[in-house]
């Protein structure tokens, strides 16, 4: 089986930064996209930042220019630096994968447990 474990949240000051961690392990022959998701309490799971195999990068506006996503491949690791957060950016952080695996031979979306960021005014 394969696990997210995530890492790295907490409760900050506005304008802080904090910088989430998150590993993948188990059957993984390789991994395609890894991405941060976020879901505040009454509303729906919203993607916040994707790194595509080959390169490319996906943010939401409203986290453009203040967050970044980066990605050590040889660690299974994915990693957003937030920083100047704000309230808003109040959530469950989730992060996702999609990863082809040995046993079974498949590919699919996994996530991890989610951790919790919450930003003080």
């Amino acid at each position: 089986q394969v696990q997210l474990v995530e890492s790295g949240g907490g409760l900050v000051q506005a304008g802080g930064s904090l910088r989430l961690s998150c590993a993948a392990s188990g059957s993984i022959v390789s991994i395609n996209t890894m991405g941060w998701f976020r879901q505040a309490p009454g509303k729906q799971r919203e993607l916040v930042a994707s790194s595509i195999s080959g390169g490319t990068t996906n943010y939401a506006d409203s986290v453009k220019g203040r967050f970044t996503i980066s990605r050590d491949t040889a660690k299974n690791t994915v990693y957003l630096q937030m920083s100047s957060l704000k309230p808003e950016d109040t959530a469950v952080y989730y992060c996702n994968a999609r990863i082809r695996t040995i046993r079974p031979w498949a590919i699919d979306d996994y996530w991890g447990q989610g951790t919790q960021v919450t930003v003080s005014s």
